[in-house]
């Protein structure tokens, strides 16, 4: 059964649970081998998962961000590379149709190429010399004016979902000007290629390679969207990237206490559970994700409940969310391996690779030393 055909949140939240439950028996292997996992998604898009986002108007639920986040986490407690990386999809997905940035008939092909098939999208924005896109550098992948469309060359690094992906919206300095364009390359135009160089020692079932685009040909209809490098606008979609990392910290929890409210060494009676170091340990993590929940869906909650004007004044909000919950997350996971002792770094367990993966999230915009400038402008332009 769809997700689409479920009636409430509840039930889709439910359902996804259930189809998601084995993500967590894969994910020891996904990760020892770097390979992608494949079979995660497509029993994603056999209930209909990546449609979610796309807007009611072009068939799909438009579900709230509000839901999408909840949806996102219960992924990532079954496997953090797989949500982080459908995220994108689903963020952008639910972005693009939103505030329709592109033309009506572009969203609407790729929108029905999603709910059909399950066509998946990320951006590619990132290169070597630029570093992250966030920061405004100009990008190195050029495209040239070629009859009546356009010609690009050039590569992309940390490409999530490259292995799967349908489209990539690649951005590209505009031969012979100081413009920068957004285009839509389908995976299957002749010169795209992936060259699998992901070797990071976290979210490596994730598989962020780099694309190469040589000489490759799309039509005047592929520049979706100019753009300006570094000015960006309010993202509340973005906030998939601390919901992730949430849910990856509750995974972690969920070890640690099963772990504590079992092991019971002979030097105690009873479990580990009741010792005060350990309750100490429990309870802060029990803190922290209180905190991270309430202060991520209350911002989600004002973004769906805020119009375009208030958007737009909440950047420093969201970059805050990101920060408070990823750095938080990371805390989590070291409690937890805290409680677990040194069989916590045995490859053999899972609280290893959720440290690796938590600590992604440090490096996913936006960075925190941006966040916290913001922050401080914020408090001075508002000052009594």
């Amino acid at each position: 059964m769809k997700l689409t055909e479920y009636k409430s949140t509840t039930e889709r939240m439910e359902a996804l649970q259930n189809k998601v439950a084995i993500f967590s028996d894969r994910a020891k292997k996904y990760d020892e081998e770097a390979s992608f996992p494949f079979e995660n998604f497509n029993e994603l898009k056999e209930i209909g998962y990546p449609a979610l986002t796309v807007p009611k108007e072009f068939g799909g639920l438009g579900i709230s961000l509000y839901e999408m986040l909840f949806l996102q986490e219960i992924i990532a407690k079954a496997d953090g590379s797989t949500a982080l990386s459908i995220g994108w999809h689903m963020g952008i997905t639910k972005h693009l149709g939103e505030n329709k940035i592109w033309k009506k008939e572009k969203y609407k092909a790729y929108a029905r190429d999603v709910i059909e098939k399950g066509a998946l999208l990320n951006n590619a924005a990132s290169e070597p010399a630029t570093g992250s896109p966030t920061r405004g550098g100009k990008p190195e992948t050029v495209a040239k004016k070629e009859g009546s469309g356009w010609g690009i060359n050039g590569r992309k690094t940390f490409t999530t979902l490259a292995p799967i992906l349908d489209y990539f919206v690649v951005s590209a300095s505009i031969d012979g000007t100081d413009n920068v364009g957004n285009f839509l390359v389908k995976s299957d135009r002749e010169g795209v290629s992936v060259d699998e160089t992901w070797d990071s020692i976290a979210m490596r079932g994730s598989g962020s390679h780099d694309l190469v685009l040589e000489n490759v040909h799309v039509d005047a209809d592929d520049l979706v969207e100019n753009i300006t490098p570094g000015n960006k606008d309010a993202a509340g979609w973005l906030l998939h990237i601390p919901a992730c990392y949430l849910g990856i910290a509750r995974a972690a929890q969920a070890y640690a206490v099963d772990f504590a409210a079992s092991y019971s060494p002979n030097s105690i009676e009873g479990t580990i559970s009741e010792l005060p170091n350990v309750k100490q340990k429990l309870g802060e993590m029990e803190l922290l994700l209180m905190e991270s929940e309430h202060f991520l869906y209350s911002v989600a909650r004002k973004w769906d409940e805020s119009d375009d004007g208030t958007r737009q004044t909440m950047k420093p909000e969201l970059g805050a969310v990101k920060l408070s919950v990823v750095n938080k997350a990371v805390e989590v996971v070291d409690l937890a391996m805290r409680v677990a002792g040194a069989r916590s770094l045995s490859k053999q367990n899972p609280l290893q690779r959720y440290y690796r993966d938590v600590r992604a999230g440090l490096h996913n915009p936006p960075m925190d030393d941006m966040t916290v400038m913001q922050l401080a402008g914020k408090s001075v332009a508002e000052r009594g």
